[in-house]
């Protein structure tokens, strides 16, 4: 059986904006839309602390929930990553999911004092990362220990706590095979852009993560699929990127991709800095992509 759909929006987390920020995340949520995505960029001078912005806005909001798009393992360690997402997840009454990712622009990474990995390196640390994360957010009410052997994250014995609010989800942002089978096995969502991309490229990565979750006895359809949009709505023709148009291209694009290719969750990163795009993206588009495809 097909998912509900989802939608939300992606905002830019920037510093100078931050007002704007808030002003976009608060007419998400007053206009029904159930997500906000928030990339994890730490060396970008221009930008706020991902973490530090989402508790900003889970504690301005009451229902949306929110999470990192993804958040960057290269810039923080598994622990800490699980300590952090507990505690949101604590106090916004369970509306924080992780977006997770094995990390990217290495020379950044470097200049900030965090060590360097080739691809092989960070998906084997992410693979890591993931069971220590897991293991955490999973604590009961029972004292216990996690640990690792390394060899990225050798941890002896962390007591993690407290238990989150409900059972928070690791969605995966991968785009190579070896992440594609991660999220299968190990993930509960996978969230790919379309910037990175295309319908068909997701299909085919999806149809990985399907062959590879039924191989280690998993249900494919328990792996949330979301789709990170960039786009403008329009009341003229339609632009040269995929997702600039009216409204009834809109509708008929993003319907045909929960149909076609399997997703059942889009974020919309608009185009402007203000609310106009996001109200639309509620109102006018959203509501007609359900009655579409009746989900």
């Amino acid at each position: 059986m097909a998912r509900d759909l989802s939608f939300g929006i992606s905002v830019t987390p920037y510093a100078a904006a931050h007002s704007t920020v808030v002003e976009q995340v608060l007419a998400a949520e007053a206009h029904g839309l159930e997500l906000v995505g928030i990339q994890d960029h730490p060396y970008q001078r221009r930008f706020l602390d991902t973490f530090s912005l989402i508790a900003d806005l889970l504690a301005r909001t009451s229902r949306i929930t929110i999470f990192p798009d993804v958040a960057s393992l290269a810039m923080r360690d598994p622990t800490m990553i699980a300590k952090a997402a507990a505690s949101m997840d604590v106090m916004s009454g369970g509306r924080f999911e992780l977006g997770l990712g094995a990390g990217n622009f290495w020379d950044a990474v470097a200049g900030m004092g965090r060590p360097a990995r080739t691809n092989r390196e960070a998906f084997a640390a992410l693979e890591e990362a993931i069971a220590i994360i897991r293991a955490a957010l999973d604590v009961g009410p029972e004292r216990r220990v996690v640990r690792g052997e390394g060899p990225h994250f050798p941890v002896s014995g962390y007591p993690p706590g407290p238990p989150p609010a409900h059972r928070v989800g690791i969605w995966l942002g991968v785009y190579r095979s070896r992440g594609l089978r991660l999220a299968a096995t190990l993930a509960d969502g996978w969230v790919p852009s379309l910037g990175y991309m295309d319908p068909a490229a997701y299909r085919r990565a999806s149809a990985v993560i399907d062959e590879a979750a039924s191989a280690a006895g998993r249900d494919p359809d328990d792996i949330r699929r979301l789709y990170n949009l960039a786009g403008s709505i329009t009341d003229g023709e339609r632009g040269d990127d995929q997702l600039t148009g009216p409204v009834g291209h809109w509708v008929a694009t993003l319907s045909a991709w929960a149909a076609d290719i399997g997703v059942d969750s889009f974020v919309f990163w608009p185009s402007d800095s203000g609310t106009e795009q996001v109200e639309r993206f509620a109102r006018e588009v959203v509501p007609a992509v359900r009655a579409a495809t009746g989900r």
